[in-house]
């Protein structure tokens, strides 16, 4: 069966530049065969290359936002724009004069999508924050790290991609739906608190019950437990252990050479979990990792070697070879990988890195292309540059 166009084939997308959360919202769309435009500021091509890695399948349009004829520009493509996405701060876009309660009148089935980190009507809006401190104020925070230690946050995964580009990619895809019914696009808002906090769903409902009520650290999930915990082997490298259940861990504890010593009776007993945790680490120290994978591999203890990147890179015997999260049989989305061949890596040639090296999209490439793919228009005739930025020509049509 021939697969058919990605399934946001023909989206038009306005992103205005900015950094992680935005922009991964708009490669998902990218991704999913939209097209999407990246609205850069002309000011900041001549200070310096744009810092956003997440640019695969995108283009750029440099614009003069403080030139009438920059915005005009701007507001003709809102006007023929299905998608579009604001990663400021409240109140930017509505001094530029491209608020959604402009750019939707003439526009009616746009839909606006808003990210910011904190709520925009809580105590921290007008305020600036990293992933971190969304984390903070939502309660996430206080919830990662082991026992006796401080918070740990865990990159910025949680709030800005989780909680915030996939939660706004989630709200337009909800709004694109709602538009199959209504005709009308919406206001799509989403913030990184909200969304975080909506992530951790099932720990915070654990905080009542006997699986999450322990401080942190001490619980079943969050490192208290030996058996779902990691485990330094004899040449330096780790294991992920996961063997909740009686029937995993019991093939855990075989596989490891305890069998016998009564370990699948005493795991229940939280008294025993601190000497059944130095075994564990006294006994995964004598072999390497691999020696480990070669016992677990295959079986259902729920043991698995703990991977890096760098040694996953190009290697065909581990899961490493990046591809779209999801498989649509039908309709796969864009490949990642350059060698793709079936559903599950997507379709088409790939991208420069393969997943695993992010590249500059350069401020204004592809842009000409994409206003001609979606306009028509021609550079001299419909628009031109001024001082690095694009602008409207004053014949044309608004």
């Amino acid at each position: 069966m021939v697969a058919g166009p990605p399934p946001l084939t023909g989206l038009k997308v306005l992103e205005f530049a900015g950094l992680a959360p935005g922009p991964f919202a708009g490669m998902l769309l990218a991704d999913a065969g939209a097209d999407v435009l990246r609205i850069d500021r002309a000011s900041e091509a001549q200070e310096r290359p744009a810092g956003d890695l997440l640019t695969r399948h995108k283009a750029s349009v440099a614009v003069d936002l403080k030139n009438p004829a920059g915005v005009a520009l701007v507001l003709e493509l809102a006007r023929n724009a299905d998608v579009l996405i604001d990663p400021y701060r409240p109140g930017v876009m509505e001094k530029l004069g491209l608020g959604p309660d402009v750019l939707c009148a003439p526009n009616p089935r746009l839909i606006y999508g808003r990210l910011t980190g904190f709520r925009r009507d809580g105590k921290y809006a007008t305020m600036a924050g990293h992933d971190i401190n969304y984390l903070a104020v939502s309660g996430v925070l206080g919830l990662l790290g082991r026992k006796g230690d401080k918070p740990t946050s865990p990159w910025n995964i949680l709030a800005d991609f989780g909680g915030g580009g996939a939660n706004l990619f989630q709200g337009i895809l909800l709004a694109l739906a709602a538009r199959e019914r209504s005709g009308r696009g919406q206001v799509v808002e989403a913030n990184m608190v909200d969304g975080v906090s909506y992530l951790a769903t099932f720990p915070r409902f654990a905080l009542k019950t006997p699986i999450g009520d322990q401080p942190r650290g001490e619980n079943l999930l969050d490192t208290g437990c030996p058996y779902y915990d990691t485990y330094e082997t004899q040449d330096g490298k780790f294991v992920a252990v996961g063997a909740l259940e009686p029937q995993f861990s019991s093939i855990l504890i075989k596989g490891m050479g305890l069998a016998g010593q009564g370990w699948d009776r005493k795991r229940y007993d939280r008294e025993n979990w601190p000497e059944m945790r130095r075994v564990f680490e006294e006994t995964f120290k004598t072999k390497t990792r691999a020696e480990w994978e070669s016992v677990f591999d295959g079986t259902d203890a729920c043991c698995t070697p703990v991977y890096e990147y760098s040694e996953m890179e190009g290697n065909p015997k581990t899961e490493g070879a990046q591809r779209p999260s999801v498989t649509l049989r039908d309709t796969p989305c864009l490949a990642v990988r350059k060698d793709s061949s079936n559903a599950r890596d997507g379709q088409g040639p790939g991208v420069e890195g393969e997943g695993y090296v992010g590249y500059h999209l350069a401020i204004g490439d592809g842009g000409a292309a994409m206003l001609g793919k979606w306009l028509k228009w021609t550079d001299g005739k419909d628009f031109s540059v001024e001082q690095g930025g694009a602008v409207l020509k004053k014949t044309s049509k608004l």
